[in-house]
């Protein structure tokens, strides 16, 4: 596994009033959950990717208002058809 390092002032953390680990998780769900809405990573990918099981990860993504689902209503129908 690969580690990013990310560094920020002292201060950030009593500003949020989060700890270093909190911030650390919440920039794991972020990057997820902006990833996935872009159509870069699957569901799956994006809960692995943030640290959390599938549930927990669509939680999150519907907690932000991002749709859950990533297919839009033209593929979702043009499915439908060849069914």
């Amino acid at each position: 596994m690969t580690a990013v390092q990310v560094l920020f002032p002292s201060d950030v953390f009593a500003a949020l009033r989060q700890s270093p680990e909190e911030v650390s998780r919440d920039m794991r769900v972020a990057s997820a959950i902006r990833w996935y809405a872009q159509g870069r990573v699957s569901q799956g990918k994006a809960a692995e990717l943030a640290g959390l099981s599938r549930a927990e990860f669509i939680d999150e993504v519907s907690s932000v208002g991002v749709t859950v689902c990533q297919e839009t209503l033209e593929e979702i129908d043009a499915e439908l058809q060849r069914a």
